[in-house]
């Protein structure tokens, strides 16, 4: 029976129960917890200096009020570079293709901050609404197109990384499935074409990283902007 491509991004499940509950939660078994000896092995040191160094970097241009996210925002960021590096595996599903989870992370963490600068500063917070020296004419077009852009921004975050990933399985599958039908016929070819998956391979071990760390990156810039 022919199945569609897309049959990859349905939330599997099993006896009538889905298994999306099982893929969030099980890469969190997968790091190692650190212990209380003072020198502690390779794997639990590097991973202290990438947590260290990436919390750095992004708490760098905020206040120090808003410092309080440092560790939501480097969960965050493990999390989804875990689940996106997961569901490249063979026979594995990838939840962050699902526009629902990653809506349900942008919508919460966006309205978050709105609500945090309305209440610390709502002048400035109803201020990016106007820009500065705006000719009078255009005061309530350029209202209503800012109000537009700010509630388009959890939109966009959720979009942005389902449409990534959901592109890069799609063209992975797809060479996959050309490789195997062109390996009878025209092998010169099907080698060819296995290399071109080969190195798109290696561009979605980049992009589900990169996807993660912008996705991190634009919530700590709404923070920025609110704090």
């Amino acid at each position: 029976m022919m199945t569609s491509f897309f049959d990859q991004f349905m939330s599997p499940s099993y006896l009538g129960v889905p298994l999306i509950a099982i893929a969030i939660a099980l890469p969190w078994v997968l790091y190692p917890t650190p212990s209380s000896r003072w020198i502690n092995n390779r794997l639990i040191t590097i991973q202290g200096w990438f947590i260290n160094r990436f919390t750095n970097q992004l708490m760098l241009p905020i206040n120090v009020g808003g410092h309080k996210w440092a560790l939501l925002l480097a969960s965050l960021m493990i999390f989804l570079i875990t689940i996106n590096m997961l569901g490249l595996l063979p026979y594995t599903f990838t939840p962050t293709t699902q526009l629902s989870l990653n809506m349900g992370f942008a919508v919460p963490l966006w309205l978050a901050t709105v609500i945090i600068g309305m209440r610390n500063q709502p002048t400035i917070a109803l201020g990016h609404l106007l820009p500065e020296g705006t000719p009078i004419l255009l005061i309530p077009v350029l209202i209503i197109i800012e109000t537009i852009s700010l509630f388009i921004r959890p939109l966009a975050l959720g979009v942005r990384l389902t449409a990534n990933l959901t592109a890069g399985h799609l063209l992975i599958q797809l060479i996959a499935t050309a490789v195997f039908v062109l390996l009878p016929m025209m092998p010169t070819v099907a080698i060819l074409t296995a290399t071109v998956l080969f190195l798109l391979t290696l561009l979605e071990v980049a992009v589900a990283m990169i996807q993660a760390y912008v996705f991190v990156l634009l919530l700590s810039l709404y923070l920025q902007e609110n704090v």
